[in-house]
């Protein structure tokens, strides 16, 4: 048993601090994840021609449950994977293929959004938009850190006059209170204004959603938005009251964003292949859901991970 494992038994209460989720929330996604990962290897199997004896051949070093603790602490920490390899007492390579081997299992295990779990039964969809029109959603949008592209017209593209920087703009549209990530629009280009990335998202909504949004969205019925001063105005007593009130309830998506920084993955300069990106925080935005506990996944009995 590798020591990050056996540290996570004997010391559940820092589950959190180490991957980002509590112990039991460990527990759970090691296990459903297991699950799907056997359902993967029967139907492989029924696929191949096997050569050698099943359960024959080189074991891995690593169990399955530390493998999927490897691939979390990856996420939550973004150590290099020569680091990560003498965590696990492994190689870098062996520490980089079951990473990429398990985080689009995780990826398909937890979706970023409830618009995605519906999104193939059209009825389902169709029953979820309607119900979000209930609700005055909250958009707003954060930047991440990527290397430079080497293309000079790309580079130009990714470049964010807001940040000095080379970035991936995302997009969140959260329920009031954060209760839950309605929907994720990942990897668009740093140049790109918060209000165009608005509109592009907005038409999958129903035409009478209503949103809450800051400054940047300003000159759009569908979004609520702060009142701004002029040179020939100030805002009146009143319009700062409504103001304020209007920052409380908007905060909550910054929270939520927040908390997807929690995994460093999602906050420092991304260094994967670019490919990846996608990908990536859609599964950190299934892991904060799992964290706020707006997706369940089902428990199992044990009370450690093995």
């Amino acid at each position: 048993m590798s020591s990050v494992l056996k540290y996570i038994n004997q010391n559940p209460q820092e589950a959190q601090r180490l991957v980002g989720l509590k112990y039991e929330s460990v527990k759970n996604l090691i296990a459903k994840t297991e699950e799907l990962h056997e359902k993967k290897q029967v139907s492989l199997d029924s696929q191949k021609r096997r050569i050698i004896k099943k359960g024959g051949g080189r074991k891995p070093k690593l169990s399955v449950p530390e493998q999927i603790l490897l691939t979390l602490v990856y996420l939550r920490h973004l150590p290099t994977f020569q680091l990560l390899g003498i965590q696990f007492g492994i190689s870098e390579t062996t520490a980089n293929d079951i990473f990429n081997y398990w985080f689009p299992l995780l990826r398909e295990l937890l979706p970023a959004s409830p618009i995605e779990q519906v999104k193939k039964n059209a009825e389902d969809y169709e029953m979820v938009k309607e119900m979000l029109t209930g609700f005055e959603l909250i958009v707003d949008s954060c930047e991440q850190p990527r290397e430079r592209p080497g293309d000079y017209e790309k580079q130009k593209e990714y470049y964010s006059g807001k940040t000095k920087n080379h970035t991936f703009k995302n997009q969140l549209i959260v329920m009031p209170l954060g209760k839950d990530i309605v929907d994720v629009l990942v990897g668009e280009v740093g140049k790109k204004s918060d209000i165009n990335l608005w509109k592009e998202r907005a038409k999958e909504f129903a035409p009478q959603q209503k949103f809450q949004g800051d400054k940047a969205y300003v000159g759009y019925e569908a979004i609520k938005t702060p009142q701004k001063k002029s040179k020939k105005k100030q805002l009146g007593l009143e319009e700062k009251t409504q103001n304020k009130e209007l920052a409380k309830n908007r905060i909550f998506v910054e929270h939520l964003i927040r908390l997807v920084k929690v995994w460093r993955i999602a906050q420092a300069r991304f260094r994967l292949n670019t490919k990846k990106y996608e990908q990536i925080v859609l599964t950190i935005c299934g892991l904060v859901r799992l964290r706020i506990k707006s997706l369940i996944l089902s428990g199992q009995k044990s009370t450690k991970l093995s």
